[in-house]
């Protein structure tokens, strides 16, 4: 018997008894850069083995170093695109990333309130290209409407001490419980805090750090040894990982930490496809192996010329 997702006719290669894939609905802005926004997304949730069920919210002008400005879509045609889809597929989790404006904010939410128990991953990202007045509308609407609804809250720390904590005057900042707290005031789970620096001891390496925390204290984590190379999209890379593993049913501290080393061999296998920042490589599993001695390799005695545009492979700092 069909249900409501299935078409009237079955692939005859696709068994009826085969589970589907884990449906993961993105909010988040068209990205022509392809390291963020839905297109990370999409790449992000079906690397990790999750169908990817996009929608639009915003168009982002952007290159590989920067953003230039972005295009609200209509809150009403944000909500038409997901509710179109949702009456069709059955989701697992969701992934909320750049909505566009404080509107689309208000119309996602919308769309949220009626699945409460479906988990909920958002990524704060900066957004100083919106003027000032928008941009405070934006955070102050996010504040409102999406905290309340977030399972896990993921960000690079200093967005999210300037989101959560903005008028922080500590000596040190706030550590990823205080965020938590901070956070859960708002009705937030937890909170992902990324890139947090560690002081490097005399003659060893930088390390940053990676912390899940809850209001309580933080639960579990991961350290990066700090590599001096820039990313872009390396935040919706570990958020869209971890929603797609929550779609699956995996545990929070496991999913985290899996998310994790995701984003890190992602990372390390990145790519600069353009002038600017290195994207990383959500496809690095499916990369051949070197195969030594095969048919191209360097030839003996003469070096290959190190290529500019491939970071060095190694531990990764996270943005």
């Amino acid at each position: 018997m069909n249900t409501p997702a299935q078409s009237a006719t079955e692939s005859p290669e696709v068994p009826v008894g085969d589970a589907p894939p884990a449906c993961v609905m993105s909010f988040n802005a068209s990205d022509p850069s392809g390291a963020g926004g839905l297109a990370g997304d999409v790449s992000t949730i079906a690397a990790m083995g999750a169908h990817a069920l996009p929608v639009v919210t915003a168009i982002v002008l952007r290159d590989t170093a920067e953003v230039f400005e972005s295009h609200e879509i209509e809150a009403d045609t944000i909500v038409e695109q997901a509710r179109s889809i949702l009456e069709d597929i059955t989701i697992s989790a969701w992934k909320v990333g750049f909505l566009g404006s404080a509107e689309g904010v208000a119309g996602v939410a919308e769309v949220l309130s009626d699945y409460p128990d479906v988990p909920l991953v958002a990524y704060m990202n900066g957004v100083s290209w919106l003027d000032e007045d928008d941009q405070q509308a934006y955070l102050d609407a996010w504040r409102e409407l999406i905290l309340p609804a977030t399972e896990v809250l993921v960000g690079n720390q200093q967005t999210l001490v300037d989101f959560l904590l903005p008028e922080w005057d500590g000596e040190r900042p706030p550590s990823a419980r205080e965020l938590a707290v901070a956070a859960g005031e708002l009705g937030t789970k937890y909170v992902l805090v990324t890139g947090i620096a560690l002081p490097a001891g005399k003659g060893s390496e930088a390390y940053v750090d990676n912390v899940l925390a809850s209001p309580q204290g933080a639960i579990t984590g991961e350290k990066f040894e700090r590599f001096d190379a820039a990313f872009i999209g390396a935040g919706e890379t570990v958020s869209a990982a971890l929603a797609s593993l929550l779609a699956s049913g995996q545990d929070l501290h496991l999913a985290v930490s899996e998310a994790l080393s995701f984003l890190d061999q992602a990372l390390d296998a990145g790519f600069r496809p353009g002038m600017g920042n290195v994207v990383p490589d959500r496809f690095f599993w499916a990369l051949p192996e070197a195969d030594p001695g095969a048919e191209g390799d360097e030839p003996e005695g003469e070096p290959l010329a190190e290529d500019p545009t491939t970071p060095d492979r190694g531990p990764r700092r996270i943005h």
